[in-house]
């Protein structure tokens, strides 16, 4: 009769072992259920608060962990999530999570890093080096590496040249390079009613496309501000 109820008492242990075991196990998934919404919900967040202002910019958001031992309730009407115009535009931002159900809230936080897809160099670049489809190449850059405005499109620098060297993957900037250098020999186009005039011209400044640079009139020797068409040609407007 002792050992039954010894074997009795032990199979009742086991039993409330399991069931405490059971209880805490899905108390825990709960939590972390709850964790990995408000960490999914807060980087959702924020890709939409962004989104409007990426002006061909990729964003990429990672959100910071929330400490396992923090307790999250569950919220049937959904979690919340606020950030102040000035944090978002930082590259670490504050996130303020809530509950409409009750007065339990935190902060969050997320890294935000934004890429912009630019031109690049190809390799070391020498001075006076035309650009071609062979030493330039588009690249994704974290936009807060480039320090002036970047070319986007590859086909737009075919032609130009670097005034100084750069090194391989740097981005082109119009700082680097001319379509038109000074002491360049081009052809200045007159457009006026409708028709054509060409002269030959000597550039006096470094130019790119839709620069403004002042040229000499190879014939009359008179100096003429003209628009920057290309490598080979300015154009005046009369």
């Amino acid at each position: 009769m002792k050992n039954m109820n010894a074997k009795t008492r032990l199979t009742f242990t086991r039993l409330l072992s399991l069931t405490v075991f059971s209880v805490l196990s899905m108390n825990c998934l709960a939590t972390q259920t709850n964790h990995k919404q408000v960490e999914e919900g807060a980087k959702q967040y924020l890709i939409t608060q962004l989104a409007d202002n990426t002006q061909d910019t990729s964003i990429d958001v990672s959100i910071v962990k929330i400490d396992d031992r923090i307790n999250i309730p569950d919220c049937p009407t959904g979690f919340e999530y606020n950030a102040s115009q000035e944090a978002l535009s930082q590259s670490y931002i504050s996130v303020r999570v809530s509950c409409r159900n009750n007065e339990w809230y935190l902060f969050t936080s997320g890294q935000v890093t934004r890429t912009k897809e630019i031109v690049v160099t190809q390799g070391a670049i020498s001075p006076g080096t035309v650009l071609t489809s062979s030493n330039l190449s588009l690249a994704k850059v974290d936009v807060r590496r480039l320090r002036h405005t970047a070319f986007t499109e590859l086909e737009a620098l075919i032609g130009a040249r670097i005034k100084r060297r750069v090194t391989d993957g740097q981005a082109i900037q119009s700082n680097m390079l001319c379509f038109v250098c000074k002491g360049d020999r081009i052809t200045i186009t007159a457009e006026v009613a409708g028709m054509e005039v060409k002269t030959a011209g000597i550039a006096q400044q470094d130019g790119v496309v839709g620069d403004n640079i002042k040229v000499i009139n190879a014939s009359s020797q008179k100096a003429v501000i003209a628009r920057v068409a290309s490598p080979e040609e300015v154009v005046i407007h009369l």
